[in-house]
């Protein structure tokens, strides 16, 4: 494992490849799962605050949950989440022309609507971070669905730490990602040594 600052980050996430396949996959994480999207608890005022302007990006479905609902809810553990539509996908969800499930708050943020691009949990996925009084931990979370997003990743060689570095900027800073980057060349030239020293 990797630690910065108050971080505790999995070595997966250094190791595993992988880059989202839509063509694929369908967005098929906005609509798998026990529940709707997870939420910090800023992030709730936010969206009520951004609702009007994202309500016209949404399906007539998503927006009558939301109208009951709220634009956030309470999950069965009793965290905050997204609403969903009939236990399925993501309230904020939309398909688009080719059937791709897309998000549209990040619709509306891509008009310039809004400053707020998407939740922050579904920016970082397939990175889940467990909040701890004294410390985060990130750990990678590995679901079938995202096989694809594994195959292509293989195929192109993207670390999940770099396919997913402007979501982690936005959580962490980028200073904190500079560290990130940092420690993980040392650590691979550290072990690219080692393997050269076995071989003598």
């Amino acid at each position: 494992m990797i630690l910065i600052e108050h971080t505790c980050i999995s070595d997966d996430i250094e190791d595993q490849l992988f880059v989202c396949d839509l063509d694929k996959c369908k967005g098929a994480c906005c609509v798998e799962g026990d529940s709707g999207a997870p939420l910090d608890k800023d992030e709730l005022e936010i969206l009520d605050k951004i609702y009007p302007m994202v309500e016209p990006y949404l399906s007539e479905a998503g927006k009558s949950v939301i109208a009951k609902e709220g634009t956030y809810t309470t999950d069965w553990e009793g965290d905050y989440v997204t609403p969903v539509i009939d236990g399925r996908e993501c309230a904020y969800a939309i398909y688009d022309k080719r059937g791709i499930l897309k998000c549209g708050i990040e619709e509306a943020f891509n008009d310039g609507k809004i400053d707020y691009k998407k939740p922050i949990s579904c920016h970082l996925y397939p990175i889940r971070v467990t909040k701890y009084e004294q410390y985060h931990a990130l750990n990678y979370d590995r679901w079938q669905i995202c096989s694809d997003a594994c195959v292509l990743g293989q195929e192109l060689g993207v670390p999940v730490y770099k396919f997913l570095k402007e979501p982690l900027i936005r959580a962490y800073g980028p200073k904190w990602y500079k560290q990130l980057t940092q420690e993980i060349d040392d650590r691979q030239q550290a072990r690219q040594s080692d393997g050269e020293k076995s071989k003598k």
